[in-house]
């Protein structure tokens, strides 16, 4: 997969590529990364990509030309079809769903917008898709996009030394991780689940979906009333449901 950023700061992206899996991904060569600076596109000697809104207002706009020409020569890198998001608050919000869909394709483009925004007609123009991280807004795409990265390249096979550490993630099945525990067996007074330490697989698989199911309940109970639950879920939740009414009554 070639992932390449539009982007005035490309330096911030060394925390990606080059530490944590994702660096050691890189350097096997599971994944590549290229970032253009939009600057060099500039038709002024200054190289400003910028300027006031039309309409007035406050701060500043990136203009068209240069970005245009920014995810032309981005597009031109490879001969596979790539995606072009713009990382937006505007955007679809981001889940695990959409990174499992990204991690199916071979090239993308991600814009990383700076100031109050990027001129419409470039979005129009130019851009797949705009991606929201949540509702919040930070200084510019550079983060996001990173986040953005992060997710989809741990779904690369070979990028986490375990495939099934992504497969067991939240949101991955759509309920929440369950709780995970290591050495040493006490620690504050609180020790490890029986449950984890019987040896029983067929158990522990189970203990591990109730406590992902009573996890969702709690925390995200809008994932429980889209989700289709099968009949081991549905069995499980009832008692769960059966748990919480005798420890209130």
């Amino acid at each position: 997969m070639l992932i390449q950023a539009i982007t005035l700061f490309p330096e911030m992206f060394d925390s990606i590529t080059g530490h944590g899996v994702t660096g050691r991904a890189n350097k096997q060569n599971l994944w590549r990364f290229q970032s253009i600076n939009p600057r060099q596109f500039a038709d002024n000697k200054l190289g400003y990509i910028d300027d006031r809104p039309f309409g007035g207002g406050p701060g500043m706009i990136m203009m068209a030309p240069p970005l245009q020409k920014a995810v032309e020569a981005a597009k031109n890198a490879s001969a596979e079809k790539a995606r072009v998001i713009y990382l937006s608050p505007q955007g679809r919000l981001f889940n695990q769903q959409k990174a499992q869909e990204l991690a199916q394709l071979p090239h993308l483009i991600l814009l990383c917008g700076r100031y109050e925004g990027i001129d419409e007609r470039l979005l129009q123009s130019s851009v797949d898709e705009e991606i929201s991280m949540g509702d919040f807004v930070v200084s510019g795409g550079e983060l996001p996009a990173m986040m953005l990265m992060d997710a989809v390249l741990r779904l690369i096979p070979g990028v986490l030394g375990d495939i099934r550490s992504a497969e067991q993630d939240s949101f991955s099945d759509g309920l929440l991780d369950c709780p995970h525990y290591t050495k040493p067996l006490e620690f504050q007074g609180m020790g490890v689940p029986e449950v984890l330490r019987s040896g029983n697989h067929g158990l522990i698989a189970e203990w591990r979906l109730k406590q992902s199911l009573q996890r969702t309940l709690e925390r995200r109970p809008d994932l429980l009333e889209k989700r289709r639950l099968i009949p081991k879920e549905s069995r499980l939740l009832q008692e769960i449901l059966q748990e919480q009414r005798e420890i209130q009554s």
